[in-house]
């Protein structure tokens, strides 16, 4: 009997195991088209008004969708396995993982798994520090309360500017892009007056700080002067308005309000002629201030000019030019003869009239895009806020650089500082108002649910020191301004 050679038993070794593999390949694609025409018989066999060659391709997709869950399903099976192990190792050092109790049938990815396992771990590691930090915050600030206390609504359009009366009686101003500008109750949110001298929109208001006059900025390139005369209605009761932390994470949708024409008061007097009306500028009057005493205004254009009126003779006294775009702002020093004018330049220029002969120009320069407010605060300080999302705390004695930063995230529209408290209220485009003090520090936001706060950009604030039921105002592009009451801590107020 002729024996094999070595290269001949192992060439038919080789043979075997390529028979056996191709037998075991056409043995298991023999089983899937078993399967396959099984179900295809089934699928024949019912009713259906789907053609056959579709019919049978939705079968082979829903195959592969049923074998990419199996895959999935093993996938969860040995991560949980890698959890409990996980667990098992945490759980002899002392810690727990929660992760290991996962819904039943939850189908958990690789990427997602050690992104919870890295995250669980940070946790544990870092608990004990972290709480440390967050109590002794607790300990040494606490959260401002701040209540909506009234709502004032009557114009047709956005709001871009409010203003409080600094004489008696007091009562609340604002501007419309309605061409209006009306004069309001604050204790019961009833308009008083109606002005409606202009014939574009109008972007400031502010009121003289002795008689009861208004002073209005308007896109017709005017300014106007008007008196008014009000009787305050007796006062309501406030709406009981639960107390509310300011940090309110709680949104809304976007969801506003009809477009419709709002109703507004029917039984509200109005005045249609100015007492005086300044006509020098050859653009839109964006905004315009009372300097101290109120015998002389001043105007912001975007004729890139601000201009220095004369009260009683209505005569253009200094025409301020150096800004290289449109202005935005302008403020007036509440006790010395100082203008602050801010611009679409990136720049705000602080102008000096205290000297009668002469008058000085300081450039600040800080801000990336425009500035759309300054205001000048009690002492020697300038707050400054910008499209660039930043406020900005200057020192007038030291003019090189801020003296503190806020950033927020989102354009700051009007700021004001209160006087007695130090704090600025910003306003943003993104509906929210934060409170901070001088320092940077970041107090509070006031609150924004189903049922308060602004729908819109909120164009501006202002403080009002001497009514203890609403101290801030903002006023938005929602048609409405809003009356809060704030309070800020001793602490804080002295931190």
């Amino acid at each position: 009997m002729p024996v094999e050679s070595g290269s001949s038993a192992a060439a038919r070794q080789a043979k075997q195991k390529r028979k056996s593999h191709s037998l075991s390949i056409r043995r298991t694609n023999s089983t899937e088209q078993d399967r396959s025409g099984l179900q295809r018989d089934m699928v024949e066999g019912q009713d259906s008004k789907l053609p056959l060659s579709l019919r049978s391709n939705l079968l082979d997709l829903f195959s592969q969708i049923e074998r990419e869950f199996e895959n999935l399903y093993i996938e969860n099976l040995e991560l949980r396995r890698e959890i409990e192990t996980l667990n098992d190792r945490l759980t002899a050092e002392g810690q727990t993982f929660e992760g290991a109790d996962l819904a039943k049938g939850a189908l958990k990815t690789k990427a997602s798994h050690s992104t919870s396992q890295l995250s669980q771990k940070l946790k544990t590691t870092y608990k004990a520090s972290t709480s440390k930090i967050v109590s002794s915050f607790k300990a040494t600030t606490s959260r401002a309360v701040c209540q909506l206390v009234r709502e004032y609504v009557g114009h047709r359009d956005g709001l871009w500017d409010l203003s409080i009366t600094r004489t008696q009686p007091m009562v609340l101003g604002t501007a419309s892009a309605d061409h209006s500008a009306m004069l309001w109750s604050i204790e019961t949110g009833k308009c008083l007056l109606k002005y409606m001298g202009h014939q574009g929109s109008v972007n400031s208001i502010k009121f003289h700080p002795t008689e009861q006059m208004a002073l209005t900025a308007s896109g017709d390139q005017t300014a106007h002067i008007w008196r008014y005369m009000v009787q305050l209605p007796t006062p309501q009761p406030v709406a009981d308005i639960s107390q509310t932390p300011c940090e309110d994470d709680v949104d809304f949708s976007d969801k506003d309000e009809a477009d419709g024409e709002a109703e507004g008061p029917n039984d509200c007097p109005s005045i249609r002629v100015a007492t005086t009306a300044l006509r020098s500028h050859q653009g839109v009057v964006i905004a315009a201030d009372w300097l101290v005493g109120g015998k002389q205004v001043v105007t912001a254009s975007w004729d890139r000019a601000a201009n220095l009126y004369d009260v009683e003779t209505s005569e253009l006294v200094h025409s301020l030019t150096g800004h290289d775009q449109e202005l935005t702002h302008c403020c007036t020093h509440p006790t010395q003869r100082l203008v602050v004018t801010s611009s679409r330049d990136t720049t705000f220029r602080l102008w000096d009239f205290r000297d009668p002969s002469i008058h000085s120009v300081n450039v600040f320069q800080g801000h990336t895009d425009t500035v759309t407010s300054a205001v000048f605060t009690v002492g020697d300080n300038v707050v400054s806020g910008s499209d660039d999302r930043t406020v900005k705390v200057w020192d007038l004695k030291n003019m090189r650089s801020p003296i503190a930063t806020i950033r927020t995230d989102s354009a700051v529209n009007r700021i004001s500082v209160s006087v007695n408290q130090k704090i600025i209220a910003l306003p943003h485009d993104n509906r929210q108002v934060r409170l901070f003090d001088m320092s940077g520090v970041r107090l509070a936001r006031l609150p924004r649910s189903n049922r308060q706060g602004h729908r819109r950009m909120v164009c501006c604030s202002a403080w009002c020191e001497e009514n203890s039921t609403c101290n801030l105002f903002t006023c938005g592009f929602d048609r409405q301004a809003i009356g809060w009451n704030i309070n800020i801590p001793v602490l804080l107020q002295e931190k």
